[in-house]
């Protein structure tokens, strides 16, 4: 992480003076490779990528396959009960599966900022893989997050964590609900959006440095541009701006269905085509729409 680290940030450190950040920096990139490399061998790095289940066959085929992937950040934005919350608690499960069985056997940081994790649903879920319900519990890190620099605090205890035990999925839920509120107005505005984008780096770099999955949720906002919301399909957007739509590199649209089923649409990635998939909520979490 030093070498990743911006160099004007090292300084900041008691202790470290001009030559010592420089040389530390040298060493640091002896140790890590942050060159070029060949777009062969990236493509053969990128093919041992492991996948995670969504517990959806429809879900995983529209993402490529698989599911949720490692080492990149995907983002769940929709409306209230359209699912995002109920894919993270299938998701803290199904991240703890061998990867035959579709998961990455690891375990798994949850990061709650609205109160909404519900460790019965773990248990459930659980259940429905057949996996030791304590065990599952055991092996899912907790922490309620209450203000947006608490929140960011919490990704540097989430990466000593990680380097004491196997973690293969970090969730946030919501990302970006604390900033709502901790900042107001246009005034704020630009710090909103500088600590935003500070927090989503270092989710990013997270996801680099230890191959994990990170999933994120974001709430949306109506459209009020006078007129032109009448002729837009859906007048809503997700929140966050530029900053978050840039950090991300899936952006699935959710949006509600009839009964208990809910529609996921690829809303922005850099190689999956723009498509759609319906999957239900039921008991033992995510699972395929019936007919």
């Amino acid at each position: 992480s030093v070498a990743y680290t911006p160099r004007k940030q090292l300084l900041t450190i008691k202790g470290f003076s001009d030559t010592k950040v420089d040389k530390v920096l040298h060493e640091a990139a002896k140790l890590v490779p942050m060159g070029f490399t060949t777009a062969s061998d990236y493509h053969a790095k990128r093919l041992e990528l492991t996948c995670i289940t969504t517990g959806s066959t429809e879900l995983d085929k529209l993402l490529g396959g698989r599911g949720i992937e490692t080492g990149s950040i995907t983002e769940l934005f929709g409306e209230f009960r359209t699912g995002k919350s109920q894919i993270c608690h299938t998701l803290a499960v199904t991240c703890q599966l061998d990867e035959a069985s579709g998961g990455a056997a690891g375990k798994c940081l949850y990061i709650d900022t609205e109160g909404t994790f519900r460790p019965e649903r773990l248990v459930e879920i659980a259940e429905r893989y057949g996996l030791d319900a304590n065990e599952v519990l055991d092996n899912v890190a907790y922490a309620r997050a209450f203000n947006s620099d608490h929140q960011t605090a919490l990704l540097s205890q989430a990466s000593m964590l990680m380097t004491e035990s196997r973690f293969s999925m970090l969730i946030v839920d919501s990302a970006t609900a604390l900033y709502r509120t901790d900042y107001s107005g246009r005034g704020e505005l630009s710090a909103r959006q500088m600590h935003l984008a500070r927090f989503l780096r270092t989710l990013l770099r997270l996801a680099d440095e230890f191959g994990i999955a990170v999933v994120i949720t974001n709430q949306v906002v109506a459209q009020v541009d006078g007129g032109m919301a009448t002729f837009v399909a859906d007048p809503k957007k997700p929140i966050g701006g530029n900053i978050i739509a840039h950090a991300s590199t899936t952006r699935l649209s959710l949006r509600k269905g009839r009964g208990e089923t809910r529609v996921c649409k690829i809303y922005d990635s850099p190689c999956l085509p723009e498509a759609e998939a319906v999957f239900a909520i039921t008991g033992q979490g995510i699972a395929d729409a019936k007919d």
